[in-house]
């Protein structure tokens, strides 16, 4: 990490690339949407090599927001890494302390009770949930802040006929909700499907 992190200086240096120098937190933000995606894809091709190659794209955008950090004075890569760490152990009490969490369900709700504990939870669950996620990653995790019911097949059905095609996608999500199948993953999966049914090669981010 120090060495990708003396690249990133080196890059931002005055004598360094003039499109690192000019980046910003604000300008990066696609950038680290996309190789998060990317990463996402690799791993759903199941290549190992592809996925150390675009984990190592996220971990560069890691290492370039610490470096405008470091340079604007604001923070620097070891408060990112000491964040994470001590949010890990802190949210682990059942490993690293005496807390009893035996099955997921447990630790999920341990997990909210301290997230809760820290001020992290916000009053609205709209403001929770990034608005940068996908629309159908966003409706999932809404839908399971609010405890949203699982809808009938006639739900569905009833609210395509009315030409409620909002309320059908948002049906839709808690359908697959309710068969434990993540919709965003499966459109991936059927997206990259329909590529090769009809003879495409998947884009990059596939």
């Amino acid at each position: 990490m120090e060495r990708l992190l003396e690249v990133m200086r080196r890059l931002r240096a005055p004598d360094g690339c003039p499109w690192d120098k000019e980046q910003t937190h604000q300008s990066l933000r696609p950038y680290l949407l996309e190789e998060a995606a990317e990463a996402v894809d690799a791993i759903g091709r199941g290549s190992p090599q592809a996925i150390a190659e675009e984990l190592g794209d996220v971990l560069l955008q890691v290492a370039f927001h610490s470096v405008i950090a470091e340079q604007e004075g604001t923070f620097s890569y070891p408060q990112v890494e000491q964040f994470i760490v001590d949010k890990l152990i802190r949210r682990h009490p059942h490993v690293f302390g005496d807390v009893r969490a035996d099955t997921p369900e447990a630790v999920r709700a341990n997990w909210k009770a301290i997230k809760a504990s820290e001020g992290k939870t916000s009053a609205s669950v709209c403001d929770q949930v990034p608005r940068s996620l996908g629309a159908l990653a966003r409706a999932t995790e809404i839908q399971n802040r609010l405890g949203t019911p699982h809808p009938g097949k006639d739900d569905l059905t009833e609210a395509i006929e009315r030409g409620e095609i909002a309320e059908a996608l948002w049906l839709l999500v808690a359908w697959c909700r309710k068969e434990k199948v993540n919709p965003e993953v499966l459109l991936r999966e059927r997206c990259e499907q329909s590529c090769l049914q009809n003879g495409q090669t998947p884009p990059k981010a596939w």
